[in-house]
């Protein structure tokens, strides 16, 4: 045996002897387990620590270290100002920014929105142990905050980077207004903006359409009215979103008189002029109120200013004139629209025989689904379903049914083929009108199409068959239905 030879065996037997060597060796170069180590000594200054040991060690930091972490740190009352500080300082770094999951997950494992008072004992910490800070830093605070919902306490941290001589930035002031206005506290919020403008931030687009959006959601139109003037008074003026919003809240609020003129203000300034989708919220919004001729006058300037409506406008005013039982108004709108050929005629009429379904008026809406049919109008295939199924379960209308399913079988077969109640049900109806021919008939059409009758449904049409003596009839369905 050569002397090389011995000496490789000499030192692999004993490697493999001192387990506790690689172990410890796997522990080390853990990265969770070097920044575990730094958050437990409690170093006054732990960020930096942490950095040092960071670079030198090139050590990694994933999501997944920091969630393990900060586990580890809120399980103990003695390490949750540490972990804080830590997720804080993970935060800041480039490779680490964190998502909204992340800060969730940091707000539950330190029971912040019980506990708000764990944001200000990481502040005092770094006024305590002077640590190095920058706005970043209060960045990710102000974000553990916005997770929270905790405005007051925002705003704590927003006056505090004063004491560090930090300028708080627009983004910064964003947040903290935002949770006001998420509160309903628009005063501060207000007060917020006049800062702003004292320290020359001038509030953009982000912080202008929080505090709109909150005073539209709750109907304070007039102190949305005074944002446009704030944002005009800077040289600035309002963009469509804007504009939207508070047409919208004019609209939603029921001040529909004032919603007319905001629409005229869009019309008269060219970069805003308004879209479809104005008018249609518009057009909605009336209709709701039951004030659906006025909604009209709207689809009047639509048109002026050169858009036609489509089929969303179309229905929209259909639904509101029948639900105010205004079907004359309902029939020049469908004449109108198809006229100019905006929409399909039998688009218009499937929307009519869904409106009049809607509000109960089931003869009425047979009545013009069946003139479509005179006319050659295909309906919509929901509306088809919706009321060939209420016909089916008239027994007066059984037979007029199954005539109609007979002579349009290859134009309704798209609208029917795939809905499995439709021919059990006039199947049920044909028999307890007693008319067995057209039942059987029905029967043997679904077996074709691989359509069965179905438990109750087939027990109720064998039965029917039995009892008329139709032995060899019920013989046959239960084959074509069990087979």
């Amino acid at each position: 045996m050569s002397i090389p030879f011995v000496f490789r065996s000499l030192s692999l037997s004993v490697r493999t002897k001192n387990p506790s060597f690689s172990f410890a060796t796997l522990a080390v170069t853990n990265p969770v387990e070097k920044y575990w180590t730094c958050i437990q000594i409690k170093d006054p200054n732990m960020e930096r620590a942490l950095t040092i040991r960071r670079v030198v060690a090139k050590l990694d930091l994933d999501p997944s270290c920091v969630e393990e972490l900060i586990t580890r740190c809120s399980s103990t009352e003695k390490h949750r100002t540490s972990g804080l500080r830590f997720f804080i300082w993970a935060g800041i770094q480039r490779d680490c920014r964190h998502n909204s999951y992340m800060y969730n997950i940091a707000c539950k494992a330190f029971k912040i929105n019980q506990n708000p008072n764990a944001i200000k004992d990481v502040i005092e910490s770094y006024t305590i142990n002077h640590s190095v800070v920058n706005l970043r830093t209060f960045k990710v605070v102000l974000n553990l905050c916005k997770e929270a919902k905790l405005a007051d306490e925002g705003l704590w941290v927003l006056k505090k980077m004063k004491d560090f001589k930090i300028k708080p930035d627009i983004p910064a002031y964003n947040i903290v207004i935002r949770l006001f206005c998420e509160k309903s506290k628009f005063h501060e919020a207000l007060k917020l903006m006049k800062e702003m403008s004292l320290i020359n931030l001038h509030p953009g687009k982000v912080t202008f359409q929080t505090m709109l959006n909150g005073f539209c959601d709750l109907g304070r139109i007039q102190d949305a009215r005074k944002l446009f003037k704030i944002v005009n008074k800077q040289g600035r003026s309002p963009d469509f979103y804007a504009y939207s919003t508070l047409l919208d809240g004019v609209c939603k609020h029921g001040d529909l008189e004032k919603a007319f003129e905001v629409l005229l203000e869009m019309e008269n300034r060219l970069e805003i002029t308004p879209t479809v989708f104005t008018y249609t919220s518009m057009i909605r919004h009336f209709c709701e109120r039951k004030r659906s001729t006025e909604a009209l006058t709207i689809l009047d300037k639509m048109e002026k200013s050169g858009r036609a409506p489509n089929g969303v406008i179309t229905t929209t005013l259909i639904n509101g004139l029948v639900m105010e039982n205004k079907l004359d108004q309902v029939y020049k709108l469908i004449d109108r629209v198809v006229t100019k050929g905006c929409v399909l005629k039998s688009e218009c009429y499937s929307s009519l025989v869904a409106a009049l379904f809607k509000v109960g008026k089931f003869e009425d809406g047979e009545r013009v689904f069946r003139r479509m049919f005179a006319d050659g109008l295909m309906p919509d295939g929901e509306v088809f379903r919706v009321a060939f199924k209420k016909m089916c379960l008239n027994e007066e209308r059984v037979l007029d049914c199954y005539e109609l399913l007979c002579n349009k079988i290859n134009i309704l077969r798209v609208h029917i083929w795939n809905d499995k109640e439709i021919y059990p049900i006039l199947t049920d109806g044909l028999c307890k009108k007693g008319c067995f021919v057209e039942a059987s008939k029905l029967a043997m059409l679904m077996g074709e199409n691989y359509i069965k009758l179905e438990g109750r449904c087939l027990e109720s049409v064998v039965g029917y068959f039995k009892n008329a003596g139709e032995m060899e009839l019920a013989s046959r369905i239960l084959k074509v239905s069990c087979g």
